[in-house]
């Protein structure tokens, strides 16, 4: 699979918005507010991970990622922290989950961190301007989407002269062999 570019995330962040909107519309006269966010954010947070899945190279692990993550968001929900805490609890596990799953290597990670606390920021900036949960919901993703600018991994520029030099190296060796194989063949 390639991976997402922004205008999937923007397309995303434009479905997940509208499901958020339609199920807390649908859900908060019978069970209220509060019980309905604690039933989305999960919800959200599993749609986008399936989603991450789906545009990911890498293969391996994703049923006990998914388990694992099943687990958090399960704890998570029966110990009921403050729902500030409970945001940002599933805000680190999409965190994790697209660090392990699209970077390779600690800054492309600590820049995707940035941007999942620029989603936040934008999540609480919606909500207190609009209080519209499609809006939240479209900025909190659409923010999150931002990280396909991300590089997957970050060298320094030693690490690249380095492996230049020993390009070169490997190169120049197989010129002298190729060299000396031409020279014993015109010899004999």
């Amino acid at each position: 699979m390639k991976r997402p570019s922004f205008l999937h995330g923007v397309i995303v962040a434009a479905v997940l918005g509208f499901f958020a909107s339609a199920v807390v519309a649908t859900l908060t006269p019978f069970v209220g507010l509060g019980a309905v966010i604690r039933l989305v954010i999960p919800l959200l947070a599993l749609a986008y991970l399936l989603y991450l899945f789906s545009r990911s190279r890498e293969r391996l692990g994703r049923v006990t990622t998914l388990t694992l993550w099943g687990a958090l968001a399960v704890v998570t929900w029966w110990i009921a922290p403050p729902l500030p805490l409970y945001l940002l609890i599933h805000v680190g596990a999409i965190w994790l989950v697209r660090s392990l799953y699209f970077y390779s290597g600690v800054m492309p990670a600590l820049m995707d961190l940035g941007i999942s606390a620029l989603s936040v920021s934008a999540t609480v900036w919606a909500i207190s301007r609009s209080g519209s949960v499609f809006l939240t919901t479209w900025c909190f993703f659409l923010v999150q989407a931002l990280f396909v600018a991300i590089p997957i991994t970050i060298r320094s520029r030693r690490a690249d002269s380095t492996s230049a030099a020993s390009d070169n190296d490997t190169f120049n060796n197989a010129k002298r062999n190729a060299d000396k194989a031409l020279r014993q063949l015109f010899t004999q």
